[in-house]
């Protein structure tokens, strides 16, 4: 039987793979699997080797203070990998971990094919890592058409299958009323998938909601949490007393109820694009350390932090970072938009002209499927 070790870096990833590997299961089902995986992989039967949040570190500064702990771990990884002995090697996402495990996986067995899945943002900085790639990595799947150039210019073997995310899903007939008991116009809100991001973007959050609960009385705030931090959410909304605020982390759920949302406010990263393919307006936030913050701004290249906006080389969603991630700003902003229809009906048709550029024809994810199949 042919075997499969996918490696993933957190949450994202998780799910990411999981989309992937759930099409797979559908083509070969006479595949064995191990990982470093969470929720999304062991719903799949798949197990993981350990606990995804012990690779889990955000931030500069953090990877620092933990370097050894996270030598460690790549080291853990490798040699369970070089036990498992698979024919795949699927990487996804996360590159400092994912990748350096791949680089010394390479190195011991020549024979273990390596495919990565997303991309390094090499269009976004540390563009000659690409060079470096070339030496153990055989084969990438590209989630954007413009990252082609960059993998083709230093003949990598690689193919553009498209985002998981913006694949079209069959509706659930969830009635969320009987969920929620209320009858108020819904906004998304998504904190992050990290504890870390949870404990800064949390507080600040719920004083946003608090200011709206002052002008508007007639919408409830929904928290998508995954399984692990729905309780820590909750906890920060008890002791602030918001009645209007519910904390969802069931998947299919969190997906109806972003489809009914008028509004998502979220933590940048990969949960964007799924509210823009839901046609919900929105706006983004982030918040990190100074020296972090500093060290990204030497190294970035681009001038948004929103794939959108990257994209459209222009801010057609807005994006709160840093000082402008507080609970005035995200208030001044959100009402700008929920107080003027118009301005959010022309957010989402401007951000499906840039999402059409970024769809395939097939589902990304049985396509990415399939290249993992071809490579067995």
């Amino acid at each position: 039987m042919k075997k499969i070790f996918i490696l993933t870096g957190e949450a994202s990833g998780d799910k990411l793979a999981s989309e992937v590997i759930s099409n797979l299961k559908k083509i070969n089902p006479n595949i064995n699997y191990l990982s470093v995986g969470g929720e999304n992989l062991e719903k799949l039967g798949i197990k993981t080797i350990y606990d995804l949040k012990e690779v889990t570190y955000l931030g500069f500064t953090k990877v620092i203070f933990n370097i050894f702990k996270i030598k460690k771990k790549i080291d853990e990884t490798v040699k369970a990998i070089n036990d498992f002995q698979p024919d795949i090697l699927f990487t996804v996402d996360s590159p400092d971990f994912t990748l350096r495990v791949a680089e010394k996986v390479k190195k011991n067995n020549q024979a273990i094919k390596t495919v990565h899945y997303v991309a390094p943002q090499v269009w976004a900085w540390r563009e000659k890592r690409v060079k470096k790639i070339k030496e153990f990595i055989d084969h990438v799947l590209l989630l954007f058409d413009f990252e082609k150039p960059y993998f083709d210019k230093e003949n990598i073997s690689n193919e553009f299958v498209g985002h998981p995310l913006l694949e079209k899903k069959q509706e659930s007939g969830i009635d969320i009323n009987q969920i929620l008991g209320k009858n108020k116009a819904l906004i998304s809100i998504f904190a992050g998938s990290r504890q870390s991001e949870i404990i800064v973007l949390t507080p600040i959050i719920i004083d946003f909601i608090k200011l709206m609960n002052k002008k508007y009385n007639d919408f409830t705030f929904v928290f998508h949490a995954t399984n692990e931090y729905s309780n820590l959410i909750q906890s920060y909304l008890e002791q602030n007393n918001l009645k209007n605020c519910e904390v969802i982390s069931d998947n299919k759920i969190k997906k109806h109820i972003l489809q009914k949302s008028v509004f998502a406010v979220a933590k940048s990263g990969t949960v964007s694009l799924e509210i823009c393919n839901a046609k919900i307006p929105s706006i983004i936030l982030y918040k990190m350390g100074l020296i972090n913050f500093l060290i990204v701004k030497m190294l970035v290249n681009t001038k948004f932090a929103n794939i959108i906006n990257i994209a459209a080389k222009k801010e057609i969603i807005p994006e709160l970072l840093q000082s402008d991630c507080n609970p005035k700003r995200i208030f001044e902003c959100t009402s700008q938009y929920l107080d003027n229809p118009e301005k959010m009906d022309n957010q989402v048709k401007s951000v499906q002209l840039i999402l059409k550029g970024f769809k395939t024809k097939n589902s990304p994810s049985r396509l990415a499927a399939e290249s993992l199949n071809n490579f067995l």
